[in-house]
């Protein structure tokens, strides 16, 4: 009896051996094109002492004899299949190749070290420059018999090939690194950017998503099934890389995107518009706010007339309020095209632009101060009379300030608003409110600002107001003078007031000291 159990468990281990082996996955044959879609897959150039398990399958590309059997050989890195080139097979044989091929792309390497395997990565960059010449190829003659040159699945490996590729953890930003060494760091803003080692791989990468969504072969109706709100939202994540050269191509993939995939469109203005919020409200920190502005520029620029309240909800509350953050003057330059853009497109907005533009004024950053100014002016080009009514007495108001502003940048770019035609114009029409807030300003400038410049371009703006309107000049010139005289009066009276309460006092301090006596 003892025997025949013995004799069973030999018979069940043999069994369970060759069921190991049959699960084992075996080496995919070299000339297989493979129908499947493949996964993104990293290559393993770790030395390892036995024969891979199913949990950590070999990369389709690497072929089998690359796997040392022997635990205590070191194996050299893996040997990459020979394969050939797309123009050297029949059509019929190219989607298995193009399979073949995005496998080799989606493996990833280690670009910091320039010494490790050289020769998978010169593989890997041949095949990206084949891709991206195939795919930008133009396509031949229609032909019914002919297959299609991006079939669906091929397709679907490409954005796969290409998501394993730019979706990763962005290093650590500048400042963030600063504080883990010393938490009372602060960044330079000079520093020189962050350059990704891996960029020169990375752009053949963007190169070739840039040129599968401009292809005249890519048919929006499949592509948006891959090329989805999630790859989007990745996409804009990248923004905030440091490398500028990535955020150029992110620019330019994400404007194609918006231009070509029509069902996006709601979907990529509703997820700029986060990134916005998070920026403005939470971190005020982001290194592709000018990148994402640029693209808003194209974008708003196409708006259809008359404007969606969505649009003018997103000027109030995204982009007015993108003036806020210290690190304004860094894409300053692509907001306020942004804000002149829409006032061109609906002038009645350019009242709501100047009054968010006074309500973020800024108070003591006097280089923040010369960009509003400058900004003002642009947006004023565009403003019609009755709007410029509307907003005209808190304007001057604030111009009056910079106006005397002891930082001769500011009280100099103020002055220069009178050198522009259009604004000239909209002061003479309104003159009488105008002049009466703005001459008292003028006044102080020529009598006590430090600035010889700002000396002469004042005189020049109160030449203008005189020749303007002489009568109106002459009646504000009397009342600042009678304004002046009551200053000065009571100034007088506090200061006898002052006198007299100090004498009063020292009388009774007298009085006290002769009765302690």
């Amino acid at each position: 009896m003892f025997n025949k159990i013995i004799k069973r468990g030999g018979r069940k281990g043999q069994r369970a051996d060759g069921t190991e082996a049959a699960q084992r996955p075996a080496a995919p044959s070299s000339s297989s094109g493979g129908a499947g879609v493949p996964a993104p897959v990293t290559v393993n150039h770790a030395s390892r002492a036995s024969a891979p398990s199913p949990s950590s399958p070999t990369s389709p590309h690497v072929a089998p004899s690359s796997l040392s059997a022997n635990p205590a050989s070191h194996p050299s890195p893996p040997l990459l299949e020979p394969l050939p080139l797309l123009r050297d097979v029949s059509a019929a044989d190219r989607p298995g190749l193009l399979l073949r091929k995005l496998r080799l792309v989606a493996a990833l390497f280690d670009f910091s070290d320039s010494l490790k395997h050289p020769r998978e990565k010169e593989a890997k960059r041949q095949a990206l420059l084949e891709l991206v010449d195939y795919v930008q190829a133009p396509s031949p003659a229609p032909n019914a018999n002919a297959p299609v040159r991006l079939p669906e699945n091929v397709q679907e490996a490409l954005v796969a090939a290409i998501s394993a590729n730019i979706f990763r953890p962005l290093p650590p930003a500048l400042h963030e690194s600063a504080a883990a060494i010393d938490p009372g760091a602060t960044p330079d803003d000079e520093e020189e950017p962050y350059l990704d080692p891996s960029w020169p791989h990375l752009q053949l990468v963007y190169e070739l998503l840039l040129r599968y969504i401009v292809s005249t072969d890519t048919d929006t109706k499949v592509a948006k099934r891959y090329v989805d709100h999630a790859v989007v939202l990745r996409l804009l994540d990248l923004f905030d890389s440091e490398d500028p050269r990535e955020r150029e191509y992110l620019k330019t993939v994400l404007h194609r995107i918006y231009g070509k995939f029509m069902v996006h469109r709601p979907f990529i203005r509703k997820a700029i518009n986060n990134v916005f919020y998070r920026f403005i409200f939470e971190t005020e920190r982001h290194n592709g706010i000018g990148e994402l502005l640029e693209i808003l520029g194209s974008i708003i620029n196409g708006f259809a007339l008359p404007m969606k309240e969505e649009h003018k909800l997103f000027l109030s509350r995204a982009l007015i309020p993108l003036h806020k953050p210290k690190s304004v003057a860094i894409y300053h330059q692509q907001l306020s095209y942004c804000i002149v853009q829409f006032v061109e497109k609906d002038y009645k907005l350019a009242d709501t632009v100047i009054r968010g533009l006074l309500k973020y004024w800024p108070v003591t950053n006097c280089q923040k101060e010369v960009l509003f100014l400058g900004e003002l002016e642009e947006v004023l080009e565009a403003t019609q009379p009755a709007e410029f009514q509307r907003c005209m007495v808190p304007l001057f108001k604030q111009i009056g300030r910079c106006l005397n502003s002891s930082h001769f940048q500011v009280a100099e770019r103020a002055l220069f608003l009178w050198n522009n035609d259009h604004i000239v114009s909209l002061i003479a029409q309104n003159r009488s409110v105008i002049f009466p807030i703005i001459f008292e300003a003028l006044e102080r400038n020529i009598q006590s600002h430090w600035n010889q410049a700002v000396h002469g371009l004042t005189a020049n703006v109160r030449k203008m107001f005189l020749d303007m309107d002489s009568e109106l000049f002459e009646e504000c010139q009397q009342q600042y003078i009678e304004k002046q005289a009551r200053a000065k009066e009571m100034a007088e009276q506090r200061e006898s007031a002052w006198r007299q309460l100090e004498a009063a006092a020292a009388k009774a301090a007298g009085d006290d000291m002769v009765l302690v006596n």
